[in-house]
């Protein structure tokens, strides 16, 4: 992986060089190879390509946005129907990177350590795990990779009338004794980041018995100014989904991402290499969505995807080239960490689209990273 003090940029206003839905017709473009290393190579040319594909691609939903901005903040903009980077969109998986991010900037300023086990924080009522249970040993580090053991999420996690911390008993009592190993396996779900979000709660709020992760958001909102419109609402404010629960506009995601790639709210860039190497550290993937959904071995840092696209995950696919946060209505979220660009397509499609989302990239996937290279 590159060191990411290389990659820093200034924070810059969102703005569009690209078009919405320019239907200009697109000039031969060269080969990837050839745009990528030509000093003959045009961004117009191949925003234009990207313009032609993105308004004919066939999809589940019509309205979508995608924008792509390299590490020099020059940027690129479609909108398709009624969309645009303003319009609120629920966040499915997406919420998984921004929760992650949540949580590290706490390990950064040493209210939490990745070492740190729930009953640490957790009282014996919010957390029944027993002494004698290998999942009393689980750590924030595992719970962040998903490699926690906890593998079974209960109902009360999609209940609004929930009570959080009841529901962390719940997610306790629901995986206790089953003999799961913490390390043992990659699974990807809810209830890790449910857990990982109480013991934020207790960090910073302490026993104040009204603390709730609104609470924490707030304060890092507060610290970074990012997400000013956004919130963790679903199924509810009082008991939200912190891996799927988020509402955000394209705006305030993709601001989210360039602060989060130029250590605005880390200290140190060992945060970010840590969050998006790869954590799975030989643990069985067990449960990938990436997998079984569109026939990506991809492995797994802090809350978002370590991207492959090799048959199967090795060596080949380190050091950490893109990680991406897709979720189940179909945006994906995106990071390339080799040459600092990232984006993201916007959408909110019925639960279960992811793949539809994906595509949607992935067609264009080529002529994205050609712009990226490309001086002009």
């Amino acid at each position: 992986m590159k060191n990411l003090t290389l990659l820093l940029a200034p924070i810059v206003l969102l703005t569009a060089c690209g078009g919405q839905g320019q239907m200009t017709q697109a000039p031969a473009l060269t080969s990837l190879a050839e745009s990528s290393t030509s000093a003959e190579c045009s961004r117009l040319s191949l925003e234009s390509a990207i313009d032609s594909t993105l308004q004919s691609i066939v999809t589940d939903v019509n309205d979508f946005s995608f924008y792509v901005e390299d590490i020099n903040g020059d940027s690129y903009e479609f909108n398709r129907g009624n969309s645009t980077l303003q319009t609120p969109y629920e966040s499915a998986s997406t919420s998984k990177w921004v929760t992650a991010a949540v949580i590290m900037q706490l390990v950064d300023s040493g209210l939490l350590s990745l070492t740190d086990t729930p009953n640490t924080f957790l009282s014996q009522d919010e957390w029944p795990m027993p002494a004698r249970d290998p999942l009393s040993g689980l750590t924030l580090a595992q719970l962040l990779s998903f490699t926690s053991g906890l593998n079974r999420t209960p109902i009360c996690t999609n209940a609004p009338n929930s009570d959080f911390f009841a529901c962390i008993n719940n997610i306790a009592r629901n995986n206790r004794l089953f003999n799961s190993t913490p390390g043992a396996e990659f699974y990807y779900g809810s209830s890790h980041l449910q857990v990982a979000g109480a013991m934020a709660i207790k960090a910073l709020g302490g026993e104040d018995a009204d603390y709730g992760w609104s609470d924490v958001f707030a304060n890092f909102k507060s610290l970074t100014g990012l997400f000013p419109t956004s919130a963790y609402n679903l199924p509810s404010v009082e008991n939200p989904r912190l891996a799927g629960g988020m509402t955000w506009t394209g705006e305030e995601y993709i601001n989210f991402i360039r602060a989060f790639r130029d250590l605005d709210f880390y200290t140190s860039p060992a945060i970010v290499d840590q969050m998006t190497s790869d954590q799975l550290n030989g643990a069985v993937v067990a449960n990938s969505p990436a997998l079984d959904g569109i026939g990506e071995d991809w492995h797994y840092g802090f809350g978002m995807w370590v991207e492959c696209h090799q048959s199967s995950f090795s060596d080949a696919c380190l050091p950490t080239e893109q990680v991406s946060s897709p979720g189940a209505y179909g945006a994906y979220p995106f990071l390339n960490i080799a040459e600092g660009y990232f984006g993201l397509v916007a959408r909110q499609g019925e639960l279960g689209t992811f793949s539809e989302g994906y595509a949607i990239y992935d067609a264009i996937r080529d002529d994205v990273e050609a712009w990226a290279a490309c001086p002009n």
